[in-house]
């Protein structure tokens, strides 16, 4: 049976459970915010009906009087069916609180404000603060993974929860890379994250008995492969991809685009999207795609598809 997960990101207002849920959403999690207690339950089952294998709940103080159900709604979701539940609490200091609802302006939602001016509003807050530490206490000792917010920016606490639960942390998809060949005389990919133009390469097409082949025949690719620069290009792209293709899955990205391109895309780019997957494709690895974009587009146009000299433009 399926093992899904279950996310419940909880804490402290102020401490950054919108920007969690934001880094689990971009994740490929199903998420759902400030669900009533006596649902919970009900909800992640009909997900789980319906296909969605993660799933990120949303609880804190807002949830009222069915706060005081949460931990026992918690035990049941691990208890009933194959899922794993995580419970990820957002924490931070009296001090990083107050000054975060000061900068916003808006009120903690246990505070009661009964006197005008600043100093009364700090004081109503920090009541607050310290109220929701007393509701939360249960569920804080309940919790998989406490995070202290206080000395992050919303960017370094979705790299947190990025390396957690993100591909690199094995509870996400692995990313999937595009390899992607094209000729620029009919324009670049648009949604290419990262370009390679080898057109410096001798090109086939100026070769009798390779013009009318495509660059996934053997003997096209030998052509391209066989050349000194092709084979100093590869040792470069191919480390710089090792070194950035991992970083990009670190950081969160669930798919990239690399656009590898010559004048017609046809021989030189369509071999080497072809090697660049044979040489970064491991097992338990990023997914690689190959696309040819263009490889039937410049044959038998009845007009040169790559102009110019025979080492190409």
């Amino acid at each position: 049976m399926t093992t899904s997960t279950v996310v419940v990101v909880t804490g402290l207002s102020g401490a950054g459970k919108s920007t969690a849920l934001h880094a689990l959403e971009d994740l490929g999690f199903y998420c759902v915010d400030n669900l009533p207690t006596p649902v919970v339950a009900q909800a992640v089952e009909a997900c789980e009906r319906g296909g969605v294998q993660r799933l990120a709940l949303g609880i804190d103080v807002r949830v009222g009087t069915f706060l005081d159900e949460v931990k026992a709604t918690v035990d049941e979701l691990g208890a009933r069916g194959a899922r794993e539940v995580v419970v990820l609490f957002l924490d931070a200091s009296d001090e990083a609180l107050l000054r975060r609802f000061s900068s916003t302006r808006r009120p903690h939602p246990l505070s009661t404000l009964s006197a005008p001016g600043a100093e009364a509003a700090a004081v109503a807050v920090l009541d607050g603060i310290h109220a929701e530490r007393e509701r939360l206490a249960s569920l804080r000792a309940r919790a998989s993974l406490i995070v202290d917010t206080t000395a992050l920016s919303v960017h370094e606490l979705r790299a947190r929860v990025v390396a957690r639960f993100g591909p690199a942390g094995g509870r996400a998809p692995r990313m999937r890379v595009r390899l992607v060949s094209f000729g620029f005389k009919y324009g670049a990919p648009v949604d290419a994250d990262m370009l390679l133009d080898v057109r410096f390469l001798q090109n086939p097409y100026f070769v009798p008995e390779l013009t009318a082949l495509p660059g996934t025949d053997a003997r096209v690719r030998d052509y391209v492969l066989a050349q000194a620069d092709t084979g100093e290009l590869v040792e470069h792209a191919i480390g710089l991809l090792r070194f950035c293709l991992p970083r990009y899955e670190a950081e969160g990205k669930s798919y990239l685009t690399i656009g590898i391109g010559c004048t017609g895309g046809r021989h030189r780019s369509v071999a080497l999207a072809e090697h660049f997957r044979a040489l970064l494709a491991a097992p338990g690895g990023p997914h690689f795609d190959v696309v040819h974009r263009d490889v039937e587009r410049s044959a038998g146009d009845g007009r040169p598809s790559e102009p110019g000299a025979a080492r190409g433009s």
